[in-house]
């Protein structure tokens, strides 16, 4: 079996919200379906069918599963679709009963009929399962199915899913163990690693380049969060809380850029309090975002795509991080324990709960902070270890089906455990460490195996069940 290469930028997707498995996962299902058709002729196409099972099925509608699917078979691309467009986009489609299949072929499609939410059924090997069914004018039927298996990954049914590339990479790391053999022969640390692998599939230029368009829509997603009021969408009624918070922290000091008001932040001292209250903001503002069908970044996870943010946002403002070089480093060494996760784990919380999530998240931002910060590679994985090692068997539970409630706020707690994971380690002997990182990877994948399923994204028990709200009202 072929090792898994997985770069910074499979960690790291541009997409939009809210959710990596049930919207970006989906959408670049569709979009390879859509491939498939082009083969044999996208004017061909009589008519197409999806079948949505398992988690898909059960929080589709919450995580804007259809939408996601429909705006795939449009054509469109995540990465740069209007959002202000999706809602217009849908209503055309509900109210015309059609769907202009790859922007090229207008078709009869009914989302209330032609789209299937198998609510009992779950496929075999993974619950976010997808089935498209398509006719030809000439009476040929074909039958695509794929599995969104978490971060936005996705594969196809009866495609080797640990295929990987064709090459090997330098230094190929399938563990925390890996890792640490790979900076101990290259006296490099974790992101020096990395860059070292990411140079097998671009010029060291062009990686830097796209880890810094990334970061770029972190940071644009944090301060569009700050700044925006209102209730979020969905039935439940939320408030969003980071504008208030930003208000209030801010005193009404006047700035006009992003650069303008990380000085005001400074200005407001180092207290824990304050800065407390800013690394709660700036989550809530990614997580709001992502909860608003906008543009954010998979960090691994839509879900948890705040926790990142958040922590490298506080390395900015509080720890003197401010330059693209830090950005670039921090960002590397979050991606490879993401990657360690997901080589070892999973990071589907339909496959995990939300341990893998926002717990992946955590852990993620933990290590690259504790770098940041002059910390020992040692200390990184022992710091991606403690954040981690205080998640396991966290459930997900979203209220309504929707990435709304506990999600945003969870968001926040992953933040503050990945700084305080990074500050125990960096006062820490990692030689000391009685479990390893490579322990908790498999202690969480034991629980996710372990894990009632009602508690794998399904809205059916934990929190889901303590509010009188139905998927159908969301």
């Amino acid at each position: 079996m072929k090792k898994e290469n997985i770069s910074v930028f499979d960690i790291f997707k541009i997409g939009i919200g809210p959710s990596s498995s049930h919207t970006l996962g989906p959408w670049r299902a569709a979009q390879r379906f859509i491939n498939t058709l082009k083969t044999k002729g996208i004017d061909s196409v009589s008519s197409v069918k999806v079948l949505l099972y398992g988690s898909l099925a059960k929080t589709g509608k919450g995580h804007g599963t259809d939408v996601a699917v429909l705006l795939g078979l449009c054509g469109e691309d995540p990465v740069t679709f209007d959002v202000n467009q999706i809602n217009p986009r849908m209503e055309y489609i509900n109210d015309h009963k059609k769907l202009m299949l790859n922007g090229e072929k207008e078709l009869e499609f009914d989302p209330f009929l032609d789209m299937v939410f198998l609510m009992e059924e779950s496929l075999p090997f993974h619950p976010n399962a997808l089935t498209f069914l398509c006719a030809f004018a000439n009476d040929e039927q074909i039958a695509e199915t794929y599995y969104s298996i978490g971060g936005g990954f996705v594969v196809k049914e009866g495609e080797d899913n640990n295929s990987g590339d064709s090459f090997a990479l330098p230094y190929p790391i399938e563990k925390a163990e890996d890792l640490l053999e790979a900076t101990k022969k290259t006296g490099l640390n974790i992101s020096g690693v990395v860059m070292e692998n990411e140079k097998a599939w671009r010029s060291e230029e062009e990686t830097k380049e796209g880890i810094l368009k990334i970061w770029g829509v972190m940071r644009d997603c944090t301060f569009r969060g700050c700044h925006i009021g209102g209730v979020l969408p969905g039935g439940l009624q939320v408030s969003r809380r980071a504008n208030a918070l930003n208000n209030k922290l801010t005193e009404g000091k006047k700035y006009n850029s992003y650069d303008e008001w990380i000085e005001v932040i400074r200005s407001g001292g180092h207290s824990f309090k304050y800065t407390l209250d800013w690394v709660s903001c700036f989550a809530l503002a990614v997580n709001e975002e992502n909860a608003s069908f906008s543009r954010v970044v998979t960090a691994p996870t839509n879900g948890a795509a705040g926790v990142v943010p958040a922590v490298l946002q506080y390395y900015i403002a509080f720890c003197e991080g401010y330059t693209e070089e830090k950005i670039i480093k921090f960002l590397m060494t979050a991606s490879e324990v993401g990657s360690i996760f997901k080589k070892g784990a999973t990071l589907s919380a339909a496959m995990g709960g939300c341990q893998a999530e926002i717990g992946v998240s955590s852990s993620m931002a933990a290590a690259a902070l504790t770098e940041a910060m002059g910390g020992s590679v040692g200390q990184c994985l022992m710091a991606a270890e403690i954040a981690m090692e205080h998640h396991l068997g966290l459930t997900c539970d979203p209220v309504g089906g929707l990435v709304q409630v506990p999600c945003i706020e969870r968001n926040t707690m992953g933040a503050i455990k990945a700084i305080t994971a990074c500050q125990l380690a960096l006062q820490s002997n990692p030689d000391k460490a009685r479990i390893s990182l490579d322990a908790v990877v498999n202690t969480m994948w034991e629980t996710a195996l372990d894990m009632n399923h009602k508690y794998k994204e399904t809205a059916e028990g934990g929190l889901a069940m303590q509010l009188p709200i139905s998927l159908s009202e969301c």
